[in-house]
C-alpha cells in the first residue's frame, strides 16, 4: 500500500504541475487513484496471506497432522475458499463497479479543471494563456478585493489582428449569463497581421468578454466506462479493458490454488526465498493480463481465445503442480517405478 500510495502521490503531482490537474485537488485524485487499484492491493495481499499461514503451518509441523488424519494436500482447497471466498467477492464488485467509476470521477474533475474559464486560468504575478490558446492574461491581484485585479496586461491574437491591452486595474462582473472583465485607465494597441500599420486606444473604461469556455463532450477512456457499457458497445478497446476487469476477478481464484500449489517450508532455507518466488509468480501474472489487454485493443489475440487460454491455463498449471504434490509424485519415483514394471515384465509377473 505504501508503495501504490508513494506512486500515485508522485503521478499526481506530476500531472498538477503541468497543469492537467487542480493542485486542489491533489488528495482527492490520490484517493480516488488508490480506491481504484484496491484490487490489486488486495490480490496480492490475500495470495501473500495464504502462502506465508501455509508456509508456517508447514514449519510449525501443522500440516504433519492434517496428512496423518487421512486428508491430502487437495482437500485444504476447502477451508482455502471457505476464508477467501468473501475477499474474492469484494475484488471482483472492485474490478467490475468501483474501478471504472474511480476513474471516472477523476476523469471529471481533470475535464472540469482544463475547461475551466479564462479568468478562473488566472494566477496572480503569472503569464497564463487562455483555454483556448488565442489569450495570455497577467494580473497583480488587489488584496483587498478578491474580484479586482491592479497592473492587468493581457495579449491577444483573433480575427487577423494581434492586440495588447494594459490597463491600471480591472474587475469581473457578471452581466446576464456572462463574464465581462472590465478594465479601467488602460491602453490598447491593434496590428493586424502581416501589415505594419498599428493603432492605439487609449480607454477610460474597456469591456471584455470572458465567459467560461464550453464544456466538450468527448469520448471517455474504456478504463473510464461501466461494465455494462462495455459489454453493450463490444468494440477492440472495449472488449481489452472488459478482459482486464474480469481477468482480475479470475486472477484472484487463481492465486487461491495457486498458493497452495506452492506453499512449502524448507528448514534449510531462509523464509525469504519463498516470498520472492511468490512476488515473482504474481508479477508475471499481473504482467499477461495486462500484455493480453494490449493484444485485444490492438486486434492480436480475440477475447473469446485469451480470456480462457490466460486462466484456464494458469488454473491447470495450478491444479497439476496441486496434484504432483498431493500425490507426492516426483520424476525420480516415475523412472523407478517404471524400471521396476520393465522388470516384472521380464520376470513375467505382468502380462505384456
Amino acid at each position: 500500500m505504501t508503495i501504490v500510495i508513494t506512486i500515485i502521490l508522485i503521478r499526481t503531482l506530476g500531472q498538477a504541475s503541468r497543469g492537467s490537474a487542480n493542485p486542489q485537488d491533489v488528495m482527492l485524485l490520490m484517493g480516488y487513484s488508490a480506491l481504484g487499484r484496491l484490487p490489486i492491493i488486495l490480490t496480492l495481499s490475500l495470495f501473500v496471506a495464504m502462502v506465508s499461514t501455509l508456509s508456517r503451518m508447514y514449519r510449525d509441523s501443522e500440516m504433519v497432522v492434517w496428512f496423518v488424519s487421512g486428508r491430502g494436500l487437495i482437500a485444504f482447497l476447502a477451508p482455502l475458499f471457505r476464508f477467501a471466498w468473501p475477499v474474492l467477492l469484494v475484488i471482483t464488485l472492485l474490478s467490475v463497479f468501483v474501478w471504472p467509476w474511480s476513474n471516472l470521477q477523476s476523469q471529471e474533475m481533470k475535464n472540469r479543471y482544463e475547461q475551466r474559464g479564462d479568468l478562473e486560468r488566472v494566477a496572480p504575478g503569472q503569464f497564463q494563456e487562455s483555454s483556448s490558446g488565442n489569450r495570455v492574461f497577467f494580473i497583480d491581484r488587489d488584496v483587498s478585493q478578491e474580484k479586482a485585479s491592479n497592473n492587468v496586461f493581457i495579449a491577444s491574437t483573433e480575427k487577423g489582428k494581434n492586440a495588447v491591452t494594459t490597463a491600471r486595474s480591472g474587475r469581473i462582473e457578471t452581466v446576464g449569463n456572462s463574464q465581462m472583465l472590465l478594465l479601467d485607465n488602460g491602453q490598447r494597441l491593434e496590428s493586424q497581421i502581416g501589415k505594419s500599420a498599428l493603432k492605439i486606444t487609449e480607454f477610460e473604461e474597456y469591456g471584455s468578454k470572458a465567459g467560461n469556455s464550453a464544456l466538450i463532450n468527448g469520448d471517455l477512456p474504456e478504463r473510464s466506462k461501466s461494465t455494462w457499457e462495455l459489454l453493450r458497445t463490444p468494440t477492440r478497446n472495449n472488449l481489452g479493458e472488459l478482459a482486464w476487469r474480469l481477468g482480475m476477478a479470475l486472477a484472484a481464484v487463481n492465486f487461491v490454488v495457486i498458493a497452495l500449489a506452492l506453499a512449502s517450508v524448507n528448514p534449510r532455507a531462509g523464509r525469504s526465498g519463498n516470498l520472492i518466488f511468490v512476488l515473482f509468480t504474481f508479477v508475471v501474472y499481473h504482467n499477461l493480463l495486462n500484455l493480453g489487454q494490449n493484444w485485444i485493443s490492438v486486434g492480436a489475440a480475440s477475447f473469446g481465445t485469451f480470456v480462457p487460454a490466460l486462466h484456464g491455463g494458469a488454473l491447470l498449471l495450478a491444479l497439476a503442480w496441486l496434484s504432483r504434490r498431493h500425490l507426492n509424485w516426483t520424476f525420480k519415483a516415475a523412472a523407478n517405478w517404471q524400471r521396476k514394471r520393465q522388470a516384472d515384465r521380464q520376470l513375467g509377473k505382468v502380462a505384456p
